[in-house]
């Protein structure tokens, strides 16, 4: 039996999932756009997904292909790479019979007004929310058609080990480390579902050795308890052995600092899901797979622990 895995994205998720699926027992091949290196035994692959050809030889062979690539944060390359990616890989995915697990946000959600599960309609409110329905429904017609074998994990935003894109990232951790205040672009006050990032690896992992029933859905991977990046904050602070200090960067200054600063404009565009509580229901993948998130004292120590090797000499 084929057990060759790709991933494609070597990024905070890709290659901790490509680690984890090497664990399993699979062969495992990451495809990412500059040469580097990889894990004991991880196959390494350089090139470009926004190339169809590519994207057919880098899956040759796949039991399952892993689509874990983000465009960097600005919509118009959003615009043009999400679209062109599910299409690649679903064409190369289906040329060779592979699942394809694909790792999703909630952009397409809007700001809704009850936790977000798998049968939330779509609302977005943003470009980049219209961008990730539109690139949702061209997944699963071709699901749908037969042309491929599709299942999406959709994960809130991130947090943890190698989260260097995240809002716990150098803004968060090279002040709070400092013993200054960390001054964020949302709302620390407001309830919000983060995603511990080791978490997201694991559900994209299951996913992708499910039983074919699985498939042709959207799944809501494992989250961490709701709360606010003030509470989350404070157990970061108990792991670090001292408080760490927030504030809110007011929306008008955000304004401001956007004019001069395009990912703070781009960033900005999204704020709405901290006007009010965002909130994921992930029950149907804890009952489905019995993979439950990592406690918060474990998660927590874990990111602590990256954050201070990361950012302690910053």
């Amino acid at each position: 039996m084929n057990d060759l895995h790709v991933v494609f994205g070597a990024g905070q998720v890709g290659s901790r999932l490509a680690g984890l699926l090497r664990t399993k027992g699979k062969r495992v091949r990451i495809v990412r756009r500059s040469a580097g290196a990889a894990g004991a035994g991880i196959e390494v692959v350089s090139g470009d997904a926004a190339d169809a050809e590519f994207c057919r030889t880098a899956t040759a062979g796949a039991a399952a292909v892993y689509h874990c690539m983000n465009p960097a944060y600005d919509t118009a390359l959003w615009a043009r790479l999400v679209p062109l990616w599910a299409e690649n890989l679903l064409a190369a995915s289906g040329a060779v019979g592979a699942r394809l697990v694909v790792l999703d946000n909630l952009y397409m959600y809007g700001r809704p007004a009850a936790p977000i599960d798998e049968d939330t309609p779509f609302a977005p409110r943003s470009t980049k929310g219209e961008i990730r329905a539109r690139a949702s429904d061209t997944l699963f017609s071709a699901h749908e058609r037969g042309d491929a074998r599709v299942v999406v994990g959709r994960a809130s935003d991130f947090y943890g080990p190698g989260g260097v894109g995240t809002h716990f990232a150098d803004r968060f951790w090279q002040p709070a480390l400092a013993g200054k205040t960390a001054r964020m672009l949302l709302d620390p006050d407001v309830p919000h579902s983060y995603n511990y990032i080791p978490d997201v690896a694991t559900g994209l992992a299951t996913l992708g050795l499910a039983a074919d029933d699985a498939l042709g859905r959207v799944w809501m991977l494992p989250v961490t308890p709701a709360t606010s990046a003030r509470e989350l904050a404070q157990h970061f602070s108990e792991e670090l052995g001292r408080e760490i200090r927030v504030a809110k960067t007011p929306r008008a200054m955000v304004k401001l600092l956007g004019l001069f600063m395009p990912i703070v404009k781009e960033i900005g565009e999204m704020l709405h899901q901290w006007d009010g509580p965002f909130l994921v229901n992930d029950r149907r993948f804890r009952e489905r797979f019995a993979v439950e998130p990592t406690p918060m004292a474990d998660a927590a120590r874990e990111t602590v622990a990256w954050a201070t090797r990361e950012y302690a000499t910053a």
